[in-house]
């Protein structure tokens, strides 16, 4: 009897370690959705690279540098993270320079830069207003300035919502493709 009960605690024991061992592998791989920041633009930045430029980290390092001087507002943010801007405070551009050089997919070079540093997969794109299926009335003039900033357009002498709107409504023809 008590070599059974023994010999169940081990079972129950070796169930246990085969479950943490089958699940530890799954809780670091990125699940869809996240890392989306850092997927789009390493995919995007791994496209600008030569076929000779991919093959030397130093090389990789420097043109992320000077993709970095072109990035913009989600990308920038990403660049900072991994110290690709002269500003920034950490520098792991070594976490992303060498497995490129390796031809390592962007998502599994997202799951390595995770572990380095989290808030690089907190980063989320903002989500896009779609400007023919909102009254403009409604939104705020926060989401008014972020059109036209999604634009790179400016409202000079806007005070007022109904200023926001009206620029809005003049470039709409510009970068809405109306519906038929």
């Amino acid at each position: 009897m008590a070599e059974r009960k023994f010999l169940s605690g081990r079972l129950v024991l070796l169930g246990t370690v085969c479950l943490i061992l089958f699940l530890l592998p799954h809780s670091t791989a990125l699940r869809e959705g996240d890392c989306e920041v850092c997927v789009k633009t390493v995919n995007t930045f791994m496209e600008t690279l030569s076929d000779e430029t991919k093959k030397d980290t130093k090389r990789i390092e420097d043109e992320f540098r000077a993709f970095c001087k072109k990035s913009k507002n989600k990308e920038q943010r990403f660049c900072y993270y991994l110290g690709g801007v002269e500003d920034s405070a950490t520098g792991i551009l070594g976490e992303l320079s060498k497995p490129i050089s390796w031809s390592m997919p962007a998502e599994k070079i997202c799951e390595k830069l995770k572990k380095k540093d989290a808030q690089i997969c907190d980063l989320r794109y903002d989500k896009q207003i779609d400007v023919n299926a909102v009254d403009l009335k409604k939104l705020k003039v926060r989401d008014l300035k972020k059109i036209l900033s999604d634009w790179d357009e400016e409202c000079d002498g806007c005070l007022e919502k109904t200023d926001f709107i009206k620029r809005i409504e003049e470039l709409k023809h510009k970068y809405v493709k109306t519906e038929l």
